[in-house]
């Protein structure tokens, strides 16, 4: 029986189910990160528009208090969003000394474990953001925001913007969104690890 239950995780249809649901994942990661390198770039835009746009404005006497704001919020959601896609390119700032006096074997192991660390604080940060937001509770006061607020103490949904007259939490939402992502890139990133650390195993 032990021989048969080994010989069936090890069945080539096997293998290649979990090969083609790793690459799916890898090439989901890599789909996202394009569109959030897209988004963020065009973040980048406003972000001069809106700061041209101030200058202008008060150059002529009529200067819109909303611009300086509003090109803030856009900054940092460019910077989440950059952020996010670094994770995937793996293009974040690093000390690699110790990782790469390292064997080939062990390097690849401190690989796995440094994307499980960080596929660990994105789910930290998604439980986080679920008992901020606290959508549950929410739509328990049939999506009424300021009874949620009474009944929880949480004004995160009636907090509004100094000068742009809507709630910060549009812009507050980029967090649970940049947790999302970011578990997305980090999963991909431990297959990826993982895969290679078993080729490294197999190589002769």
């Amino acid at each position: 029986m032990r021989a048969q239950s080994t010989m069936a995780e090890h069945s080539p249809l096997r293998q290649a189910t979990a090969s083609e649901a790793t690459g799916g994942l890898i090439r989901l990661s890599a789909r996202l990160a394009h569109l959030e390198l897209t988004l963020s770039g065009m973040a980048l835009t406003a972000v001069l528009a809106l700061l041209l746009l101030n200058v202008v404005t008060r150059a002529i006497g009529q200067a819109f208090f909303w611009t300086d704001e509003l090109a803030v919020n856009c900054m940092v959601w460019m910077a989440f969003l950059a952020a996010s896609a670094s994770i995937h390119h793996g293009s974040n700032i690093a000390v690699t000394l110790l990782a790469d006096a390292l064997p080939t074997r062990l390097h690849r192991g401190l690989m796995v474990l440094v994307n499980v660390l960080v596929l660990s604080f994105f789910v930290v940060l998604c439980v986080l953001c679920w008992r901020w937001f606290d959508p549950y509770t929410l739509a328990k006061a049939n999506w009424d925001t300021s009874a949620f607020s009474a009944s929880t103490f949480n004004f995160i949904y009636s907090e509004p913007t100094q000068t742009l007259g809507v709630g910060k939490v549009w812009f507050w939402l980029i967090v649970p969104v940049f947790a999302v992502l970011g578990s997305v890139h980090a999963a991909a990133g431990v297959n990826r690890a993982w895969r290679e650390a078993r080729q490294t195993e197999v190589a002769p």
